[in-house]
């Protein structure tokens, strides 16, 4: 009895787990099953057709470079943000403002940045009515383009809000004399940053990392809108073969979600392996 009060939070979750890890292991299930199935049976030629494909190779890469930039900056200003207004963020009213982002999907985010940042946007508008540019094609390409910098920027301060979610609980359990003492013993700021923030920063950040590089990476609604017709985010790719009209090429749609996964599932090892070693590594000195 005692054992089901303790764990009562834990059991009234469990149905709603339970129902969650079953569906996603039913859609990998089929997903991987499609991709071997052809109308002869059994066979992988979906994945040898998708790595001989240099549209799927460029994609991967375009993806995987979008994905990467997107999620370091998220990183990096989050972090930024959360140090040094930790003591503003405090504030309730501070706190839902930074927050409030998160309330509106992405695709809101993707079309505000065409209304705001396109070459026919408010933006273009507003310094051409100021003749600051001759015409509003002059007005720098941040949308639809191949570089993926509208792509990037909506993905950065979309998930910079997360980040600092993610942050803020550290920051509030962090020793508060440990700063002091590592000035006394002639440290500056990096060493406090070094030495007492990053071994409980670091986790959290390769977690946060995690998620936020496997959405961005197979996220479809952001890149349909602001993506350029060449090369396409993967999972636009992936989209197109898969509502095309050729019915051979779903196998190859569902082998590139296959690939997706698996290069999630390799980075989710190679990070849990770190994170792990960091916090032992953590509770070693602190001699627990």
């Amino acid at each position: 009895m005692k054992w089901f009060k303790s764990n009562s939070w834990s059991l009234a979750l469990l149905p709603a787990f339970l129902f969650t890890f079953c569906l996603v292991v039913y859609g990998l299930f089929m997903a991987a099953q499609e991709s071997v199935t052809t109308l002869n049976g059994f066979s992988l030629d979906a994945y040898k057709n998708i790595f001989e494909n240099e549209a799927f190779l460029e994609s991967l890469t375009y993806s995987l470079r979008i994905a990467f930039v997107s999620t370091a900056l998220a990183l990096v200003c989050g972090l930024l943000l959360t140090k040094f207004l930790f003591e503003t963020l405090n504030n309730h009213l501070a706190r839902t403002v930074v927050w409030l982002p998160m309330l509106f999907p992405h695709f809101v985010w993707g079309y505000l940045m065409i209304l705001l940042f396109s070459q026919t946007g408010w933006f273009s508008t507003l310094l051409y009515a100021m003749s600051i540019i001759d015409s509003p094609d002059q007005f720098p390409v941040l949308t639809n383009d191949r570089l993926g910098i509208g792509i990037i920027i909506t993905y950065t301060l979309k998930e910079i809000p997360f980040v600092v979610l993610m942050l803020l609980p550290v920051y509030a359990q962090l020793n508060r004399d440990l700063p002091n003492v590592v000035k006394t013993l002639g440290g500056n700021k990096w060493h406090v940053f070094k030495t007492v923030e990053w071994p409980w920063l670091f986790p959290v950040l390769m977690e946060a990392g995690l998620i936020v590089f496997a959405f961005i990476l197979a996220a479809f609604e952001v890149p349909y809108l602001l993506g350029t017709t060449y090369p396409k985010m993967v999972s636009v790719l992936a989209y197109e073969w898969f509502y095309q009209g050729d019915w051979s090429k779903r196998p190859e749609s569902f082998a590139v979600m296959m690939t997706v996964t698996a290069i999630i599932f390799g980075l989710l090892i190679i990070l849990l392996s770190m994170v792990s070693r960091s916090r032992y590594r953590m509770m070693k000195g602190n001699g627990m």
